[in-house]
């Protein structure tokens, strides 16, 4: 059975303003979120890992598979008129945020379209909201605030101008950000940071004596 609600992504607004994005509440179908919350990889620090670094359960597989399958692809690409099914993908976990993530970004280039499936059971923070933006500098004037609570998706065109950002939040947010990319190089050297980064991480905890914030 999916896990995935298409039709959900399918019916849900496109806004165009400041940039191409919408957000699919309940895009994890609820059946499905008690066991791929049961089997998430048991991450404790901050930071982005690919799958190939982490232990898991079965049920969370299941969704990365279905999260990578040409069914999402086909759908997410109506949505944003790409056509994202030729496209590579990369896919990567994150467990917790520190002090210093949240910053005002835009998606590096090569990234066409990022998509963030939220994982975290009743948030009740208001920090941690991830906002569109409309400007580099200003993480109060927003188009809209997301909350990362379970099953939420949120996805938007990689422009120059897709600012966005959130207030500090230090602890848990569990999330799955899937890119898809404009090239299998491009799709090679951001998860080779990645899992660069995911095996070093370790090494420095344990030769600085401290934990990750």
């Amino acid at each position: 059975m999916a896990m995935l609600d298409l039709d959900a992504l399918a019916r849900a607004p496109l806004n165009r303003q400041p940039f191409d994005f919408a957000v699919v509440p309940g895009f994890l179908r609820p059946d499905a979120a008690a066991v791929v919350e049961r089997d998430f990889p048991a991450i404790t620090t901050p930071g982005s890992f690919p799958p190939s670094t982490l232990s898991y359960g079965p049920a969370f597989g299941a969704l990365i598979d279905e999260l990578r399958g040409p069914e999402l692809a086909r759908t997410m690409g109506q949505k944003l008129d790409l056509p994202l099914q030729s496209l590579p993908t990369m896919l990567t976990v994150r467990g917790h945020t520190g002090a210093h993530d949240g910053r005002i970004h835009y998606d590096r280039r090569g990234k066409v379209v990022t998509a963030l499936l939220y994982l975290n059971r009743d948030w009740r923070e208001k920090a941690g909201w991830l906002r569109m933006l409309r400007s580099r500098d200003d993480l109060e004037d927003y188009a809209a605030e997301v909350p990362p609570e379970m099953g939420t998706l949120l996805l938007f065109r990689c422009t120059d101008n897709a600012w966005h950002g959130h207030k500090p939040f230090v602890g848990q947010r569990r999330a799955i950000q899937l890119n898809w990319v404009s090239s299998r190089l491009m799709c090679w050297f951001e998860q080779g940071r990645h899992w660069q980064a995911a095996m070093t991480k370790p090494v420095k905890l344990f030769f600085t004596g401290k934990r990750a914030a």
